[in-house]
């Protein structure tokens, strides 16, 4: 069972990148952030707005440190098709990051997230630099992610990782953490 603080499944498979064709592999990313997202199927509904609001982010998580992956069951070929459709078609129209194709299932099953129908859910991990999985979260197919929150929570894992301090419910950059321990935790407590 693909638990949290393992090592993430590693992976090589051949994706779209702008409009070439190209063989990406986790280890390449070994020292980086990693936005690591599945979704069901090309040419759907929810996706292709999951898909385009994670590119309009991009320059967000890039600030983070982190690489956004997207990956589906579908070929590089239908990758590529849709990337070549306007959005107002329902198309991807340009993306800033590479979107995998799992035609084996083998990287959906590895991440736990291939469904019976052989689909995967919307899975969606985050993978720090040294390749451990520090987050995972799986949605039901029609459900859409959001991505402001994908974002919040890589910068609470990184807050975490810096100050030693942990992140409240709903906390955002900048807000106050609580230091984890039983008499200054109280520090926090008393200014909510």
């Amino acid at each position: 069972m693909l638990q949290i603080g393992q090592q993430a499944p590693l992976f090589s498979a051949d994706a779209v990148v702008g409009e070439e064709f190209k063989k990406i592999n986790l280890a390449d990313y070994k020292g980086k952030w990693v936005v690591f997202f599945f979704y069901p199927l090309d040419f759907t509904f929810v996706c292709p707005t999951e898909i385009t609001a994670f590119s309009d982010n991009f320059a967000k998580f890039k600030e983070l440190g982190a690489e956004i992956l997207g990956c589906s069951v579908d070929s590089k070929f239908s990758h590529l098709a849709w990337i070549r459709t306007p959005r107002k078609e329902g198309g991807l129209e340009r993306l800033h990051f590479p979107l995998l194709a799992d035609l084996t299932k083998q990287i959906s099953r590895d991440y736990e997230v291939l469904n019976d129908a052989g689909i995967a859910y919307r899975g969606v991990f985050i993978i720090d630099p040294s390749g451990k999985l520090r987050y995972k979260a799986v949605h039901d197919l029609g459900i859409g992610r959001n991505t402001e929150e994908t974002l919040r929570v890589l910068a609470a894992i990184q807050e975490v990782d810096k100050t030693g301090e942990v992140c409240p419910a709903n906390w955002k950059p900048g807000s106050a953490k609580i230091k984890p321990d039983p008499v200054r935790s109280k520090e926090y407590f008393r200014t909510v």
